[in-house]
Order: C-alpha cells, then structure tokens, then sequence
C-alpha cells in the first residue's frame, strides 16, 4: 500500500511511501525488511567452547552494545532449522560465558570462514588460522588478531518465538590492540579499529567514510540553524 507523508525538516515535501503490516508478513518478508534498513549492523565474531572445552566461533550481526552500567552486550541467536540450539547458544547455556571479537577488515576473511557450516566440535578458529588466546575471567579464548575483545558472563537469556533466543552478557574483561586506544583517557580510534558493518543480503561495509556531528545546544539550533549538518 502507498500513502503520502510529510516529513519535517529540510525535506517537508510531500514524499510517497509504502508501508507494510508485519501481522500479515512471513517471517522471511519481515527479515528482509529488518536487515535491509536497520544498517550498518556491528558484526561480534563470538567465541564460546563447549563442555569439553572445545572452541567454537560464529559471527552475528543481530548484535549490539545495550548498557554501559552495568556493561551489557547482547546477541540475537537464531535456532537451528530442526529447533535446536547452535552451538554458540549451547555453549553460553553449558558455560555462562561468551566473548565477542569485533571484525575489523583484516578479519573479513577469517569471519567467513568461521561462518562456514562446519560440524560440531570442529574448531572453526583453527580452521581459519586465527590464534585463539585464553580467557582472563572467562573460560572462552578470545582472537589474538581481532582489535577489541570483551569477555562476558551471561546475565540473561530471552526465548523470542520459535526461533530465535537473545543472548544478554555482561562485559567483565576487555582487550584492545594497543594502536586502537589511548587508554588513559579511554577513547577508541575507530580509523585503527577498522571495523566492518553488515548490510542487507551478502553485504558489508566499511567504517571508512567517518565524520563528527556535535550534538547541538537548543539555543545553537535556533540561532544557526545550518550547524544540525555541520559535519567535521
């Protein structure tokens, strides 16, 4: 269905628009939709073993930073197509604990490659040729080539359907490559964190293109209206 809709701002012509009711959607036509526009998607590269201690790795982009008191990360874990769960979100249930590595582009390809259908109990990381290095305060390795690392405890798992859990992790550990931090005063370079995003379909994208946007003081946006796209 097509409706007409103002929209405030520069853009306050009239604009065309379709619109869609999820009720009446499939789940597919509603994922389309939702990894089509929610982007660029963050990419965690997760880290988690087994209870034999055998290290598994996936990427999800249903992710994302959600608190910082406390520290809360979360991941969305799809279910198998039987019903089952992943190994990721089995191996978070067996252990209470999870690390996520953030996909720079030097990872892109180790990414895919751990996304790969492997077996379970095959060590997705060896498969790779990435260095799995030991947890601090979690039983899961966290990747020597990935530019930031958390490790998580679980906090909270959330049932979403017959589908798909979300996966709630408190950050208790973090490492960062040292050329991506000024670590006295805390702050991420995110030109040498290089990190990727996740769009609709099969693509991706950089984090190259990069700009500041001062958030504005109400009398700044009324005096100088021009400074709301004052980009630096």
């Amino acid at each position: 269905m097509t409706d007409m809709l103002t929209t405030p701002g520069a853009a306050r012509e009239a604009a065309s628009i379709v619109t869609f009711d999820f009720a009446t959607l499939t789940p597919r036509e509603r994922y389309k939709l939702l990894i089509g526009a929610v982007v660029p998607r963050p990419i965690a590269l997760v880290t988690t073993v087994d209870a034999n201690g055998v290290v598994n790795a996936a990427p999800f982009s249903f992710f994302n930073c959600l608190s910082a008191d406390p520290a809360i990360l979360a991941l969305g874990v799809e279910y198998r197509p039987t019903g089952g769960q992943k190994d990721t979100g089995r191996n978070v249930r067996d252990t209470l604990a999870f690390t996520v590595n953030i996909v720079s582009d030097a990872l892109v390809e180790g990414m895919n490659i751990c996304a790969t259908p492997f077996e379970p109990g095959i060590d997705e990381l060896e498969q790779a040729g990435l260095t799995a290095m030991p947890g601090v305060k979690v039983p899961c390795p966290w990747i020597g080539q990935a530019p930031a690392a958390f490790e998580c405890r679980h906090h909270t798992s959330l049932g979403i359907g017959n589908s798909r859990e979300i996966i709630l992790g408190e950050v208790v550990y973090a490492h960062f490559r040292a050329d991506t931090i000024d670590a006295d005063r805390h702050y991420v370079d995110p030109v040498a964190l290089d990190a990727i995003g996740r769009m609709g379909g099969q693509g991706y994208a950089t984090t190259r293109d990069y700009f500041d946007l001062p958030t504005m003081p109400v009398a700044t946006w009324q005096s100088d209206p021009g400074a709301a796209n004052r980009r630096r």
